[in-house]
């Protein structure tokens, strides 16, 4: 099992506290009255940069910078999210930085990502683009910063539930989606941490399910191509050596379908007015799955892990009227 505690966790809340936004938790009773049970949303939507990607990069960034590591250049590969993150936390510390993208990049992330600075390498690929930061990152005086595959990413990832659960206390389950596994590894050391009984759950799309088939297989299996999700945060290629075992430990990775992640984004966006990622709504999915096999009411944190959409990605979503089917448990 990788080496990130719980109080490793801990620390990086407090690392990270003068510079990140303590997101707010909302619900919906319309839903709850639905489905029988109290669902609570930690809205990383409200996250500075707009995601909870920024936790990660600036406790990976500020540890570097307290052992003397940081130096004067970061480069990191990403879909988006985790790219505005490390160049709002460069430009936060003075310091240049280069994120290498596959083309098809959200031009909504992209311009951010710009906007704060940073350098766009575009690549035709994702898998040329995490080939060519592995290059940029042997360069001298380079901090290379991944997006999910660090103790230091995991644990200021991490920082999300730690302060959601804090604040509502225990649940029975903690949902969040698996792209890398950095998110969910870091909810389940700080969830069990503060409440062993709680069960941990993951999400990822049906059709870039290499978390899943990784776990069935015993050992990482890798995506042969970037997949064409709605979930875009999720279409990562394959998770991270030191997020493996972490994933080995939860409860269960759901695998839900493109109509579904459609689905609970329109619901989501309706019920909480809140502009919701579809990576952050197929979450839902995964929680009536198991809802639907629970015998008594539940207690449910559903971690909203972002919500940058493009006006494209927004077309598809809403190019059929989900809303006409009542969310239930039937």
């Amino acid at each position: 099992m990788p080496n990130v505690t719980f109080s490793d966790i801990q620390a990086a809340e407090q690392r990270i506290r003068p510079y990140a936004k303590h997101t707010p938790i909302v619900g919906s009773q319309l839903l709850n009255t639905w489905l029988g049970h109290e669902i609570f949303f930690k809205v990383e939507c409200f996250q500075k940069t707009g995601a909870f990607k920024l936790r990660g990069a600036l406790n990976m960034m500020l540890k570097a910078q307290e052992d003397g590591r940081l130096g004067q250049r970061v480069v990191a590969n990403s879909s988006g999210n985790h790219a505005q993150a490390v160049a709002y936390a460069a430009k936060i510390l003075g310091i240049k930085a280069t994120i290498f993208s596959p083309q098809n990049v959200s031009k909504v992330k992209a311009a951010a990502t710009q906007y704060y600075g940073a350098e766009l390498d575009l690549s035709p690929t994702r898998k040329i683009a995490d080939e060519r930061v592995v290059s940029a990152a042997k360069e001298e005086g380079v901090l290379y910063v991944p997006p999910f595959n660090h103790p230091h990413i995991m644990a200021g990832q991490g920082t999300v539930v730690l302060e959601a659960l804090k604040e509502i206390g225990e649940v029975h389950a903690v949902f969040a989606p698996v792209g890398g596994g950095g998110l969910v590894s870091g909810s389940a050391i700080s969830a069990r941490g503060l409440f062993p009984k709680t069960k941990i759950f993951g999400s990822e799309p049906l059709i870039a399910n290499d978390a899943a088939e990784s776990l069935r297989k015993g050992s990482i299996q890798s995506l042969p191509e970037q997949p064409n999700t709605l979930a875009d945060g999720a279409a990562t290629l394959q998770v991270g050596v030191e997020t493996f075992g972490h994933l080995q430990a939860l409860d269960g990775i759901y695998e839900i379908n493109e109509r579904q992640i459609a689905y609970w984004t329109q619901w989501l966006q309706h019920l909480l007015k809140v502009h919701v990622e579809p990576t952050s709504a197929m979450s839902m999915d995964a929680v009536t799955q198991w809802l639907t096999k629970q015998t008594s009411p539940q207690k449910v944190l559903v971690v909203l892990s972002g919500g940058n959409i493009d006006q494209q990605k927004m077309q598809k979503i809403w190019s059929e009227d989900h809303l006409q089917l009542i969310p239930s448990l039937k």
